[in-house]
């Protein structure tokens, strides 16, 4: 039979204080003397004392955990991302439990679930690129569980973000491109649906016309962003009559893929085709043809600045459940130039 765990009443019988002073003193409470802290604690250590989550949860109506759910934990974006928001979360004693949604809407609601009966405190997400509708956001927001999106925002009012200037970072891409002489720039877009990809493609329109270029609307395709999305694309742009001399990628990976695909289905062309994409992925500095300029997202400063937010929203929920209160941090990409191209 497995050994009863110690309790706090037989800590403060071995010590001679009352229960309440060992609960106190074990959370550093300035009421009680550093002598007798260190005392408890010394016995508490002893007996291999733990404390009851459920009975604190109960107390505090917190458990100190915070549910982070991402597409893809084997995206380097996102490994990073997560170390930031644990890095933060370990400085205020809290553990992040860790889901994938896989890019799949009824994913991320299973995932959502099984975090609330976790009884999570709050939720960091980045949403999946193919979600269609955001009703278990809201749901979650009216049961005032605080919630912090990050990287992939939904187009929602009244939400506490945290987001990569992607129309910015668009516009950095495409002037570079036209200032290493490129006029028929392409983009290789995400879904239509998925928020991300309307903001790249409003940063790229904006630098084609504010360079006085006429946007093209045969040379912006959007994909599911799979290997075959983006094979079809490819072959779209090689049938239509403008041919593209530059490339904006959706992503690194984007990037990749059409690096791959161009040498098989028009391998003529993918050494003359200038490529620009998103994320500044670690491995562009080991592929042998990797986008000739990146934008660096930042994704380790999103994820301390995504918990951040989330704490501030715990310990303030009324703060965080004022409708006219949205928080939304941008932050600024910056274009790495992997090879100059001409």
């Amino acid at each position: 039979m497995a050994s009863r765990m110690p309790t706090i009443k037989e800590i403060a019988r071995i010590v001679g204080v009352s229960p309440s002073a060992v609960s106190r003193a074990l959370h550093d409470h300035p009421s009680i003397g550093k002598d007798t802290r260190e005392k408890i604690k010394q016995v508490a250590a002893e007996l291999g004392y733990e404390p009851n989550q459920l009975a604190i949860y109960f107390q505090k109506r917190r458990t100190f955990t915070v549910g982070v759910i991402v597409a893809e934990l084997a995206e380097e974006f996102f490994s990073k991302a997560i170390s930031g928001i644990e890095d933060v979360a370990l400085q205020h004693d809290y553990t992040v439990l860790i889901g994938q949604s896989h890019d799949d809407e009824q994913q991320e609601r299973r995932v959502i679930e099984t975090m609330k009966r976790h009884h999570v405190d709050g939720l960091i997400v980045s949403i999946a690129k193919h979600v269609k509708h955001y009703d278990h956001y809201q749901r979650l927001m009216q049961h005032r569980l605080p919630l912090v999106f990050f990287d992939c925002i939904p187009q929602m009012p009244q939400i506490w973000a945290v987001e990569a200037d992607l129309v910015e970072g668009a516009m950095k891409a495409v002037r570079f491109l036209l200032r290493q002489g490129h006029r028929i720039i392409a983009l290789i877009n995400g879904p239509e649906t998925l928020p991300a990809s309307m903001q790249r493609l409003q940063g790229y329109r904006l630098a084609m016309e504010k360079n006085r270029l006429k946007y093209d609307p045969h040379l912006t395709l959007f994909t599911d962003l799979s290997p075959s999305g983006i094979a079809h694309a490819l072959s779209e742009l090689r049938d239509y009559r403008r041919k593209p001399t530059a490339i904006l990628a959706f992503n690194d990976y984007v990037a990749l893929e059409l690096m791959h695909e161009l040498k098989q289905q028009c391998a003529e062309i993918s050494d003359n085709l200038a490529i620009v994409s998103f994320a500044n992925l670690h491995i562009n500095k080991y592929v042998a043809h990797p986008p000739i300029a990146s934008l660096e997202q930042f994704p380790y400063e999103q994820g301390q600045k995504a918990m951040q937010l989330l704490i501030q929203a715990i310990q303030d929920k009324e703060q965080y459940n004022e409708p006219l209160s949205p928080r939304r941090i941008t932050v600024s990409p910056r274009l790495v130039v992997h090879v100059q191209k001409k």
